[in-house]
């Protein structure tokens, strides 16, 4: 059987992405998803997988950071069910995928009973020490990648504040607050409501503002 694994780790995230890129390879895979945040323990849905998956299974991930909270965890369940015969598979990190690390275990080195078990005790170990740098390696990156992203978001905020542009607003709805201002001074200097002799329509076309965002205006004025 084969599983695709999906988690977001906000409400407000998208999941679609994970799954879309898990159908593209595995049309047939059947998608487990789950939202879930790194302060809450329990993930029911990856718990249930974890349980009952059993040899010949596949599990396919859009990414190595989706299987667990930390590179820790993650190794013990890599290694975990891998000897437990599931397949594991990253998409974006196909180099850790499990048939990779049993290919390179082919060559394991076959204890004899004799003085050099020791030595190739020592080998074997060091194959597994190599996979996990790996699967740390790519939980680094894949956690870098978050991080830069989320970065990158604040950045992208920061300057659209600094710029004077509200966030949060329906596309093609927002508004420049330094605009405001003026607007606002010359809605009370025209319009006939208040200083003025021009009608709505015109101090629309005058000003150069939106039907709403005039409206607005005027109904904040009224209220000042």
């Amino acid at each position: 059987m084969i599983y695709g694994y999906a988690r977001i780790s906000r409400p407000q995230q998208s999941i679609e992405r994970q799954v879309r890129n898990i159908r593209s390879d595995y049309p047939n895979a059947k998608i487990v998803q789950e939202a879930y945040t790194g302060t809450k323990m329990d993930r029911p849905e990856w718990n249930k997988l974890y349980k009952y998956v059993s040899e010949g299974d596949m599990i396919v991930f859009d990414s190595v950071s989706r299987m667990s909270r930390n590179a820790d965890e993650g190794v013990e369940t890599y290694f975990n069910l891998y000897e437990r015969g599931v397949q594991l598979v990253f998409l974006k990190e196909h180099y850790i995928d499990t048939e990779v690390y049993a290919e390179n275990m082919k060559d394991k080195i076959e204890l004899q009973g004799t003085d050099e078990d020791e030595i190739f005790k020592g080998l074997n170990n060091y194959f597994r020490k190599l996979a996990e740098r790996q699967i740390r390696i790519a939980f680094d990156q894949a956690e870098k990648e978050v991080q830069d992203l989320h970065q990158r978001t604040r950045e992208g905020i920061e300057t659209a504040r600094l710029n004077g542009k509200q966030i949060g607003q329906r596309p093609g709805n927002k508004l420049h607050i330094k605009k405001k201002a003026p607007a606002r001074e010359k809605i009370l200097k025209y319009s006939k409501s208040f200083n003025g002799t021009l009608s709505d329509g015109e101090c629309i076309k005058l000003i150069g503002i939106s039907r709403n965002t005039y409206y607005k205006y005027k109904k904040e004025l009224k209220l000042s």
